[in-house]
C-alpha cells in the first residue's frame, strides 16, 4: 500500500495553527514549532491551506505569486525547514494547490491576460450568461479598458484562468514541479471542480429546491459553470504529480457519481465530503456509505472527511458527545481519513463579534450566517491567555473560544479527552491490518445504531442519547475500545450493548468471524 492508504492526513489553517512571530497570525515557523504534537498523535502527514504570496482578499487562495511564500508566514527557507523537520520526523507535507484562479493582482493579469477566461458582453451589454459567483453576485465583472467580462467563480478579485489555453497549463503544471522539486509529497487541488467551464457558456438551470435563507448562488444548478465532463485538466496536474511521486487530492463538492469519474484522470484521492452534510442518522449514514462503495471504480481508493475550513466545526454541528462517537466513523471506515486541526480536541465555532468578522462570504451574503469564520479560530494549545498560540499581550487574527476548557496540554493530562480518544484511535488504526486495509460491510442499522465489519473488526455506533443493543447474530469477541475511554474490554456474544451515545470497536473471537 502507498503511506496515502495507510495514513491520517492532517490539516492546517496556517494562520490559525501557531504564531512564532508575535503579530496575532500563524506562520510556518510556528507550524515547524508544534510537529511534535502530530507525531505524538499519530498523523502521517499534514497538509497546509495557501501560504502563497497573496494580499488575503480571500486568506490566501487570491495568489499573486504561485512560488513564493507571503511574509506573513515566512519564507521559502522557513517553508525548507519546515519540510526538513516534517520528514525529519515520519511526517509528509502536502500544500494547497489553487488552479482555478488568481488575484487580480497576480502580474499576469496586468501583463498576460490572455490567460484568463474573458467574453464579450451579451447583447444588451450585460454579462455573458446567468452564472453566479459562490461568494455573491453575477461571476462576471466587466473591464472598461478591455471591453469584456472575466469570469471569477469566486471574488471579483480571483479572475479565473482559462485552462484550454496551453499556456496555461505549462505555467501551472511548472507550479507543481517548483514545489515537488522543493520536497514536498502532493496537493490538495483547491476548487477542482470550477478549472472546466462550458466554452458555450450555457446558462445555468435554476435551481428547483431553492428557497429563501439559501445563499444566492444555490438559486442556480452549477452544470455548465463547472465539473465540465473533460478533465483534462485534472489529468494533467495528476500526471505531473505522480510522476513526482506524489499524491493528488481534489477538493469535489460533487454526487458519488460525478465525484468518481475523477480517479478515471488519475486523481488518487477525490476528496468525499458527504459525511460532513450527512444526515446523523444510522439509516442514512449506512446508505451513504454502501452507495460510495458501489460507486468507486475498481481498485480506487476512498476518503473520508468530517471537517475543514469551509464548514461548521464537528462539535457544534453534533455537539460533544456526538463528536466522539464521529471520530469513530472517520477512524474506522475503509478509505484515508482527513482531520481537521482542533477537531482531536473537540474544539467548537467560536461566535465572531460583527466587527471582527474577517470572512468575504459572510460580508458579501450578510445576514446567512454563512461565513467560515467560527471554524477557523486559533489553535488552543494551553489555559494561558490567548491559549499559547500568540503572546498573551497580542491579540489574535481571530478570537479563541474556551481556551481555559478546552486546549491540548490539559487534555494530553485527561486519560479521557477527545484528544486521547484519537491519539487511541489512530495507534488502533495502525496497528489493524482490518482498520487500515481491511473490506467493509454494513451488519446493521436501525433508528439508534448502526453497526459495520472491517474484515475481523466489528464497529458499533450508538447516535441515540439513551442505550440501545446491537444485535451480532452468531458474532462474539471482546471489546477493545470504547468512546467513553472507561477501559471498557468485556466479552460481546450475539448482542452488543451500547451507552449512551458510545461507539466500540470490537476484535471478532476466531471462530465467529465472518466469512
Amino acid at each position: 500500500m502507498n503511506w496515502w492508504q495507510r495514513g491520517v492526513i492532517y490539516h492546517v489553517y496556517p494562520r490559525s495553527f501557531a504564531d512564532a512571530d508575535g503579530d496575532g497570525v500563524g506562520d510556518l515557523r510556528g507550524i515547524a514549532g508544534r510537529l511534535d504534537h502530530l507525531v505524538w498523535l499519530g498523523v502521517d502527514a499534514v497538509w497546509l491551506s495557501p501560504i502563497y504570496r497573496s494580499p488575503m482578499k480571500d486568506f490566501g487562495y487570491d495568489i499573486t505569486d504561485h512560488i513564493a511564500i507571503d511574509p506573513l508566514f515566512g519564507s521559502l527557507a522557513d517553508f525548507d525547514a519546515l519540510v526538513a523537520a516534517a520528514h525529519d520526523r515520519g511526517l509528509r507535507v502536502l500544500l494547497d494547490f489553487v488552479p482555478n484562479h488568481t488575484s487580480d493582482e497576480h502580474p499576469w493579469f496586468a501583463e498576460s491576460r490572455e490567460l484568463y477566461l474573458w467574453r464579450d458582453p451579451a447583447p444588451d451589454g450585460g454579462p455573458p450568461n446567468n452564472w453566479l459567483s459562490v461568494f455573491g453576485g453575477p461571476a462576471w465583472t466587466f473591464d472598461a479598458e478591455r471591453g469584456q467580462y472575466y469570469s471569477h467563480a469566486y471574488l471579483r478579485e480571483q479572475p479565473d484562468l482559462d485552462w484550454r489555453n496551453p499556456a496555461v497549463h505549462e505555467a501551472m503544471l511548472g507550479v507543481l514541479r517548483f514545489w515537488l522539486d522543493r520536497g514536498v509529497d502532493g496537493f490538495r487541488v483547491d476548487a477542482l471542480r470550477q478549472v472546466h467551464k462550458d466554452p458555450e457558456l450555457t446558462d445555468n438551470p435554476p435551481n428547483p429546491e431553492f428557497h429563501a435563507g439559501l445563499p444566492e448562488y444555490d438559486s442556480l444548478l452549477p452544470v455548465h459553470s463547472a465539473d465540465h465532463d473533460d478533465l483534462t485538466p485534472a489529468a494533467a496536474m495528476a500526471e505531473v504529480i505522480a510522476e513526482r511521486g506524489g499524491v493528488m487530492v481534489g477538493e469535489l463538492y460533487l454526487p458519488f457519481e460525478r465525484l468518481v469519474r475523477y480517479y478515471g484522470a488519475g486523481v488518487q484521492m477525490p476528496s468525499n465530503m458527504h459525511l460532513i452534510s450527512a444526515p446523523w442518522e444510522p439509516r442514512a449514514l449506512a446508505d451513504m456509505v454502501e452507495r460510495y462503495e458501489a460507486a468507486l471504480p475498481e481498485g480506487a481508493w476512498p476518503n473520508w472527511v468530517l471537517g475543514n475550513h469551509d464548514r461548521s466545526r464537528l462539535a457544534t454541528r453534533l455537539g460533544p458527545a456526538q463528536a466522539r462517537v464521529a471520530a469513530v466513523l472517520l477512524c474506522t471506515l475503509r478509505g484515508t481519513p482527513t482531520l481537521y486541526y482542533g477537531d482531536e480536541l473537540g474544539m467548537p465555532d467560536v461566535p465572531i463579534p460583527p466587527e471582527r468578522v474577517q470572512d468575504p462570504y459572510e460580508h458579501n451574503s450578510p445576514g446567512l450566517g454563512v461565513g467560515r469564520d467560527p471554524a477557523r479560530t486559533p489553535m488552543q494549545w494551553s489555559g494561558a491567555t490567548n491559549g499559547g498560540f500568540c503572546p498573551p499581550e497580542v491579540e489574535p487574527w481571530l478570537p479563541l473560544g474556551d481556551a481555559a476548557a478546552i486546549n491540548v496540554e490539559a487534555e494530553r493530562e485527561d486519560p479521557r479527552s477527545m484528544l486521547n480518544l484519537h491519539r487511541r484511535l489512530l495507534a488502533l488504526r495502525r496497528g489493524s491490518a482490518a482498520l487500515t486495509s481491511g473490506g467493509y460491510r454494513t451488519l446493521h442499522a436501525d433508528e439508534a445504531t448502526v453497526a459495520y465489519l472491517r474484515d475481523d473488526t466489528l464497529v458499533a455506533l450508538n447516535l441515540a442519547e439513551q442505550a440501545h443493543a446491537v444485535p451480532l447474530g452468531a458474532l462474539a469477541g471482546r471489546v477493545v475500545l470504547s468512546s467513553h475511554l472507561d477501559d471498557r474490554e468485556d466479552d460481546v456474544d450475539g448482542e452488543l450493548r451500547l451507552r449512551p451515545a458510545e461507539a466500540v470497536i470490537v476484535a471478532l473471537s476466531a471462530g465467529s468471524r465472518p466469512g
